[in-house]
């Protein structure tokens, strides 16, 4: 049985692992489990990178949850701790590494002056449309 202090890092992990999918960066992250799971038999590790995989193409299509991934890796890699104890610095790593290249997003303002038209902003002035005559 695991303190809860383990359970807590395996928590962790596990909503990292989501977020490094739903930024797209599932090879990243192939790397990252493949040296943590890498400690234990071929089958775990087979076993991660298919699930890891599996997650990837669901979270892609919305057949699945957030809360649903996160869930099955808090008790995969939970499950990984305690049969690999020596892995725990490697998944207290995953647990505090944000994933890099988080989307952020910048709001600001736009005010725009003279005649034209201004795409995603005001428009002060005049608009002037003459239908020629060809």
């Amino acid at each position: 049985m695991l303190d809860a202090a383990a359970i807590a890092i395996t928590t962790g992990a596990a909503s990292n692992v989501v977020a490094y999918l739903l930024q797209g960066r599932a090879d990243a992250l192939r790397t990252r489990l493949g040296a943590i799971f890498r400690r234990g038999t071929a089958q775990q590790q087979s076993d991660a990178l298919r699930t890891l995989d599996e997650d990837a193409a669901a979270l892609a299509q919305h057949t699945v949850t957030q809360a649903d991934v996160t869930a099955r890796w808090t008790g995969f890699l939970t499950a990984f701790l305690a049969a690999c104890p020596d892995a725990r610095a490697d998944i207290e790593a995953l647990a505090s590494a944000t994933p890099s290249g988080t989307k952020t997003v910048n709001i600001g303002s736009q005010h725009n002056h003279g005649s034209g038209t201004f795409i995603g902003g005001d428009n002060h002035g005049g608009v002037t449309v003459n239908g020629g005559d060809n």
